[in-house]
């Protein structure tokens, strides 16, 4: 485990972190957590927020804070439907025309379907494009601007190193059976297929970083979403989940601060902030660049038995399924 007080010691040497930064779930949780982090530092950052249109309030004022933080920081509110994949290729449209580069991509968008399936109006549930596919199509649509970035990074944060090769349903991948729908299932199919796409995107990418992590217990309020209200699930969350999460869960200021150290430093990939401790290991065993499956403790959990058998035996599946669905938004 990379203590808490190595992870301090290690972002308070950032004085040139990610310059531009891509925040897509931003306006509460991980996402929020970690852009604090990131524009506390006092480096000059630009920093782009997007979230849903009911979410701008909320977020105006949280921009207002960071701008007294550190008044060198810039930070750029996009209001995103992102649930809509169409929604995502025209928030990725606009910052392609502001931007030449793109330093950073932190995805943190979803929550576990544990409701009644909800499709958009685009035909796919919603869990799944918050987790999956909205994801994945911020970094194809991106992948440009990361390329002209010295040290670019991607990370999603879901449930990187819970891999199973059970877990992925290859003969639907869109969960439409009932009984391969709910909050487990679709938690590690989605996060399954993270992995996979990732793997693939790291391999054909070798200047870009990719991460997918594992936060492990954080109170973001994701947990109170996506149920109805008075329900079972409801009561058991209130009752019990939710302090269980308060008490063995990290803090909001830690988990930023765990956040910007995978963003900043050369443990993973070998550049960025100086760093005198353990390397992490990629999904091929290497130390280089590459995916990064990360979890709670900031370790890389390269999960290699599973990551290999899923490389032969999913990866052309969920590639060649996902860019089907992609091709209408590109």
């Amino acid at each position: 485990m990379v203590s808490y007080s190595q992870i301090k010691a290690s972002n308070v040497l950032i004085t040139d972190g990610p310059r531009v930064s891509v925040f897509v779930g931003g306006t509460s949780g991980i996402g929020n957590y970690t852009a604090r982090a990131l524009v506390s530092t006092g480096a000059s950052v630009r920093v782009y927020i997007i979230g849903r249109e009911s979410s701008e309030a909320r977020t105006r004022a949280f921009i207002e804070e960071l701008n007294a933080i550190n008044p060198k920081a810039e930070i750029i509110w996009i209001a995103g439907e992102v649930s809509l994949l169409a929604e995502v290729t025209r928030v990725c449209g606009i910052i392609k025309e502001k931007e030449s580069r793109i330093d950073l991509l932190f995805l943190t968008t979803g929550y576990a379907p544990v409701g009644a399936r909800e499709d958009t109006a685009e035909g796919i549930e919603i869990t799944q494009t918050l987790a999956y596919y909205s994801r994945m199509l911020f970094i194809v649509q991106l992948l440009p601007l990361l390329h002209e970035a010295e040290n670019p990074r991607v990370i999603s944060v879901l449930g990187g190193g819970l891999e199973r090769t059970s877990g992925i349903i290859l003969d639907d991948m869109e969960l439409r059976k009932p009984s391969n729908f709910g909050p487990i299932n679709g938690q590690i199919h989605c996060g399954t297929m993270n992995t996979v796409f990732m793997n693939k995107l790291a391999r054909e990418n070798p200047e870009v970083t990719f991460f997918h992590s594992w936060p492990g217990w954080v109170n973001t309020g994701n947990v109170n979403r996506g149920y109805e209200p008075n329900s079972k699930w409801a009561w058991f969350v209130w009752l019990f989940l939710e302090h269980i999460i308060e008490l063995f869960g990290f803090s909001y200021e830690e988990s930023g601060q765990r956040y910007l150290f995978q963003c900043t430093s050369a443990a993973y990939g070998g550049q960025g902030t100086p760093w005198n401790g353990k390397i992490g290991v990629n999904t091929m065993n290497e130390t280089g660049k590459g995916l990064f499956l990360v979890n709670y403790k900031c370790d890389c959990t390269p999960n290699s038995k599973v990551v290999a058998e899923l490389r032969q035996k999913a990866e052309d599946k969920v590639w060649d399924y996902t860019q089907e669905i992609f091709k209408r938004y590109m």
